[in-house]
């Protein structure tokens, strides 16, 4: 008889276990706004991990009270679609499933610029980046009572961070990460640079690591900057180095062939994966790890609503404070 394999002490934590939360206070929202958003979905490309993002989106939308249109159309028609959806006053919010325009063209930019501040429910317009990095977190100051909308799935991180304790509680709001290390593998324009800069503006030391060699996001020594400034490492650091001193691994490298060295992950590290590929050895990690997260892809579906709800909620605001003036 085989002798029983030894206990592991990984946790691992599912997608869906941490959007309940968020689908809850999506839900408690959506019953006070008592109306039924409006989600407009462009899909211009052909890429399958577009097509299961936009199958989420409609399938987590309808079961939650939310209105879902999804529109399959050609690439050269995503413009005046989109500058259609901008007026089209029974649409709440717009997605547009990226990539559209294969790089070096840089359209894919130009594109995400023409949603309506109103309706960017990714938070991928200029003002809302602006916000971002700036670390400027209302729409309306000093009033503050207008969020500024984030990307989805740097978002979508975060809240697996504060869903795991990650999030020091005792800390002020803004420097909730002060002390920790992170590593993110990824500096992509969409996803992994915003998130770099989200978690070092919340006060975490953060290595960024891609292609081109390791970035550092940081406040500086004591956090005693608003946001977050980025110094390059020299050619020499790598990720042996950044990783055995990281509390957190955040990996979303596309590439199959693509695996985080195990060997250089510190015992008790907490480990998330937010690629649509399997970026960990899954055994082999669960013996390092403290926690694992395989996936976020429902977290982030429900960042996404939470995002529309938002949206809806400033429109709100912002009408009612020009009926206010207005009187």
């Amino acid at each position: 008889m085989a002798a029983a394999a030894p206990p592991t002490h990984c946790k691992v934590i599912l997608a869906g276990t941490i959007a309940k939360g968020l689908l809850a206070e999506v839900a408690d929202g959506l019953q006070k706004l008592g109306e039924k958003p409006r989600l407009v979905g462009f899909l211009a490309n052909g890429d399958p991990a577009a097509h299961m993002y936009a199958d989420w989106s409609a399938k987590t939308c309808r079961e939650n009270g939310f209105d879902f249109d999804l529109k399959v159309i050609a690439k050269e028609e995503i413009e005046e679609a989109i500058l259609a959806a901008n007026v089209d006053t029974t649409v709440q919010g717009i997605i547009v499933y990226y990539p559209i325009f294969p790089r070096p063209s840089r359209q894919d930019s130009y594109i995400q610029q023409l949603v309506s501040l109103k309706k960017d429910v990714e938070g991928l317009g200029h003002t809302y980046v602006f916000n971002m990095y700036q670390n400027i977190r209302f729409l309306d100051a000093p009033t503050n009572l207008q969020k500024s909308i984030l990307p989805c799935t740097p978002l979508a991180v975060v809240k697996v961070l504060e869903y795991l304790q990650i999030y020091n509680s005792i800390l002020p709001y803004g420097n909730r990460l002060f002390g920790k290390t992170i590593t993110v593998i990824n500096r992509s324009e969409v996803v992994g640079r915003p998130l770099a800069a989200l978690l070092a503006n919340d006060g975490a030391k953060v290595y960024s690591v891609d292609l081109d060699g390791i970035q550092l996001f940081t406040r500086g020594q004591g956090i005693k900057k608003k946001h977050h400034e980025v110094h390059d490492q020299d050619a020499s650091f790598t990720v042996k180095d950044c990783l055995p001193i990281s509390d957190v691994i955040i990996s979303g490298v596309p590439g199959a062939s693509y695996k985080v060295d195990t060997n250089l992950i510190r015992d008790g590290a907490v480990c998330i994966n937010f690629s649509s590929e399997k970026n960990f050895d899954g055994p082999a990690i669960k013996e390092k790890a403290s926690i694992y997260v395989p996936a976020i892809g429902k977290v982030t579906i429900a960042v996404l609503l939470r995002n529309l709800l938002r949206l809806v909620q400033n429109h709100k605001v912002e009408e009612a404070a020009k009926e206010s003036k207005a009187a």
